[in-house]
């Protein structure tokens, strides 16, 4: 009997310094959406997963720190989009555990403008972008998609765009028609 009282204690003092690095945000309704994003920040994996309800542009979102990813399931588009994060313009881990703590959004530099154009070919491997990404991106087509410079995201027609929003401080436009949709 003592040894089955044992191991569950064994396991809480396990688990429970890892189970302190994940901070579960719930309920960060942004300003003029219809629904609500939880956001969890996994600082020990370095990795921040995203559930945006919006009725009007629902998503999920990786973003990967360890690798400098972006992954965005969008749902309107039933695709998956993969992109390098630009580190001098993506707030730092740290910044969205802050924010998230209500520290100060003000400090934090706005990406606002950020466009990506999705890239014609689909992603074949996407074992190769670790477990979270494969299983978020799985059973829809997955494409990665590239960073505009300034200026040139005129040309691109913004019917094809779907807004993504973290916070108040990072809203991206993934814009491009996404082949066979």
């Amino acid at each position: 009997m003592k040894y089955l009282m044992a191991s569950p204690v064994f396991m809480l003092f396990v688990l429970a310094p890892s189970l302190a690095l994940m901070n579960p945000r719930d309920g960060h309704p942004q300003e003029g959406s219809v629904g609500s994003q939880s956001i969890r920040v996994d600082a020990l994996g370095s990795m921040i997963s995203i559930r945006d309800n919006n009725v009007l542009s629902e998503w999920d979102g990786i973003l990967d720190y360890e690798n400098g990813l972006l992954a965005a399931k969008l749902f309107s588009k039933m695709a998956c989009v993969l992109t390098k994060m630009d580190k001098a313009v993506f707030p730092t881990l740290d910044d969205i555990s802050k924010a998230l703590d209500h520290q100060a959004l003000k400090h934090y530099p706005s990406t606002w403008g950020l466009t990506y154009t999705v890239l014609p070919s689909r992603v074949k491997n996407l074992a190769q972008y670790g477990v979270p990404i494969k299983d978020m991106c799985r059973d829809v087509p997955t494409y990665f998609a590239q960073q505009q410079k300034e200026g040139t995201a005129l040309a691109i027609d913004p019917d094809s765009c779907s807004e993504i929003q973290l916070l108040s401080f990072l809203g991206l436009s993934i814009c491009g028609e996404i082949p066979g949709l």
